[in-house]
This record gives C-alpha cells, structure tokens and sequence, in this order.
C-alpha cells in the first residue's frame, strides 16, 4: 500500500520526519508532498533520505509556468491514482480553508482534487485558530465529504498560548491510518518466525546443490505479519530481496545454518511459518578441490538433510506451525498427508507447475489445509495477497486454541 504525506507549514512540521518512520514501519509506501511554506520549517532532503523517494514540492518550475518537465508532470498526475491515503500532517488553518473551498494553488491542494484515495487530517494551529468558526466549518464541510479528521492534542503551543492545537501523536495518526486502510492489527501479540528462500549445500569450492526458490513467498509472509502487528524474526536462505522494514533478519546459507538459527529462535515464537524451500539431500562429502569435467558421467553419493518441520514440531510448546507444500502432482493429497505426518496447524499447498504460481513469480494460486479440517482454495493472487490470507487463518486458530 502507498499513502502520500502532505507536509504542510507550521512549526510542528518537523515531527512528520518521525511520522514517515512510523508510516514505513507499518509495511506502507510513503510518498511526501510538501508546500512551499513546510520548507521553511524542514528541508526535502530530509524526507528523501528518509523514503529514498523524490519529494514533489512544486507543479511548476519557479519563476514560470510551465511544468519541470513532461515527465516529472506526468510523474506527479500518476501520484494521484497510486496511492490508496491521503495523510496531511500538518494541516494548518490555510490548507484545511484551501481543501474545503476548492482551491488547488499547489501540488498538494491539487492531489486532493486530483486522488479518490481518502483525506485523513492532522491539524496543528494556535488554539485561537483552531477555535475560530470558520475553521471549524471548513472541518464541518470537510468531514461531511467523507475526511478523518484526527484531532490536535492540548498543551503548551509554540505561540506560547496553553489548549488545543498540538499535533497530535504519530500513534494517534497511525490509528487513524489503520483504520481507514482496513490494516489488520490481530497479530499484535505473537512472535513470528518466518524461514524463507533456498538453502544450499557445496558440492566442491565452486558448485552448490540448491533449488529455485526467490524467497518472495516467505518474504511477503514476513511484511505482512509485521504489518499486522507481529514482532517478526526472519530467518533467510540466500536471496537478491530487500528484507522488510523492522523485521528481524538472520541470513543463512545452509540447511544446518538455517536448523540451528530456527532453534535458537524457536522458544520465543508463538507461529512459526517455514516458507523456507530446504535443499533435502546434500553430498556426503564434500569435495576439497574443484571437481574436474571428465568425459564419463559424475556419481554424487547424497545423504538427507535435517528435517526442520519434524524437528519443530517435536519440540515442546504451544506454538502454531504453518508448512508449504509445493507439488508437481497430486497436489492437495499430498499437503494432507504432510499435515497430518508432520502435526502441522496449517498448510499452504500450490502446484509448482502452474502457470502464475511456484518459484521467482509476484502471485500464487494456492490451498489453504487446517488441523481443523478447512480445505480453502485460493485464486490467482499476489503472493502479499496470499499471504495475509495465510495470516487471516494463523489468527483464526490462535484465537480458537484461546
């Protein structure tokens, strides 16, 4: 999800440095807005730094009239329809009269005409501002179309006046933001344990036995935990993606470094989802020297390696564990005969062969297996789609264990 943030000018436009942080902790895209007057208060670089995104503070060049250029004007109008919030924090008494009146001047007062994507409001003002009638049906007018206003907190202002007027806290806001993108906090009180990507096993100094897993699946499980309010602890095989904001990585390489790095971990975790694609056989010895080609064919003698699902579920606790099964054939009879086999809670079953599904795609078409006795068939989704499904389950047995 992405949520723009219209920086707006007041003194309380540095907290939204502290809010964009908040904002990309939940698991959110954050793209800054700011006015001309906010940039008197904080510099763009800061909020650049912060998102790694270009922030957008004029439609025009300075001094003319015409657009920077036609790709930055068309950059800007795809902002509009990419985002699914529209947070102003601050919103001074100028803005909210500009927004309710219809007056779009500058980039920001013109996204909100421009976006569908719901005004969520956080205002900051003197308290004699705030106060005055016609802010207050500017508010009226703005709420009555549909806008969340969060209202300011009462202390000492800035103008050395005491009553309402404060911009309110960051978690008073992200509530807020919560709620109006529907984002789920059910999770809050469990620890995650996710494994994901491959595992590799040396054959000599230069080959590896490993398969194709992309880690996305495990990846996406891992955000959207911590999204819904989950302390994530992720456990990575190899892989070329960025791990999620505040999320707790270990990067591992083989399936004895990804065994013990579970097992450490395994007695602070209430869930553990192994989306992890384990290597099962590894090369009894492994080769000191490069093996050289020859011309007759090459036998590797392989052992089996540590079975991890086994091995969690032996171990004591009142955890709930979730396995993937990615099949060729016979797909949701064996996910059931694993579930059963390894005493799983749930498991995520896809045919690896389809087309939109299995290894290093953006979506999944996968079978939802319960200890329970739900068998829930998904369609075609993206794999964070796919994941906060798995997750709507997780909740759903916990809450049913009480």
């Amino acid at each position: 999800m992405k949520i723009a943030l219209g920086v707006s000018g007041c003194i309380a436009a540095y907290k939204a440095a502290e809010l964009v942080r908040q904002l990309q902790q939940e698991g959110l895209a954050v793209q800054v807005v700011m006015t001309r007057h906010a940039q008197e208060f904080i510099r763009p670089l800061t909020f650049a730094a912060l998102t790694g995104e270009k922030v957008i503070t004029e439609m025009f060049e300075p001094g003319g009239g015409a657009p920077a250029n036609l790709e930055s004007a068309i950059e800007h109008i795809g902002v509009a329809q990419e985002i699914d919030a529209l947070l102003i924090a601050p919103a001074t008494a100028n803005v909210i009269g500009k927004l309710a009146n219809g007056i779009a001047d500058d980039f920001l007062t013109t996204l909100y005409l421009a976006t569908k994507a719901p005004l969520i409001l956080a205002p900051a003002m003197n308290v004699q501002m705030w106060e005055h009638p016609t802010v207050q049906a500017n508010l009226g007018r703005l709420r009555e179309r549909g806008a969340v206003v969060v209202e300011p907190d009462e202390g000492y202002l800035a103008c050395g006046m005491t009553g309402p007027g404060r911009l309110a806290s960051a978690e008073a806001i992200l509530a807020k933001v919560r709620a109006v993108l529907g984002l789920k906090r059910d999770l809050a009180a469990e620890t995650v344990l996710v494994t994901a990507g491959p595992t590799c096993e040396d054959i000599d100094p230069v080959r590896t036995l490993t398969n194709r897993s992309s880690g996305r699946m495990g990846y996406a499980m891992a955000e959207a935990a911590r999204r819904r309010g989950a302390r994530v602890i992720l456990v990575s095989g190899p892989t070329a993606l960025e791990p999620p904001a505040a999320v707790q990585v270990e990067n591992v390489r083989t399936t004895e470094e990804m065994r013990r790095a579970v097992q450490a971990h395994l007695a602070e975790a209430s869930v553990v989802i192994k989306a992890a694609a384990v290597v099962d056989f590894r090369p009894a010895q492994v080769a000191k020297q490069k093996i050289k080609r020859g011309r007759g064919p090459l036998t590797l003698a392989l052992e089996p390696t540590a079975d991890l699902l086994e091995e969690i579920t032996a171990t004591p606790g009142s955890r709930l564990v979730v396995g993937f099964a990615a099949e060729t054939e016979n797909v949701v009879e064996n996910a059931r005969a694993k579930l059963k086999a390894k005493k799983l809670d749930l498991v995520v079953a896809n045919d690896v062969t389809q087309n939109g599904a299995g290894f290093d795609v953006e979506t999944n078409i996968v079978t939802l297996l319960t200890r329970d006795g739900q068998e829930i068939p998904l369609p075609k989704m993206t794999k964070q789609q796919v994941a906060h499904r798995i997750l709507d389950e997780v909740a759903r047995l916990r809450g049913a264990r009480g």
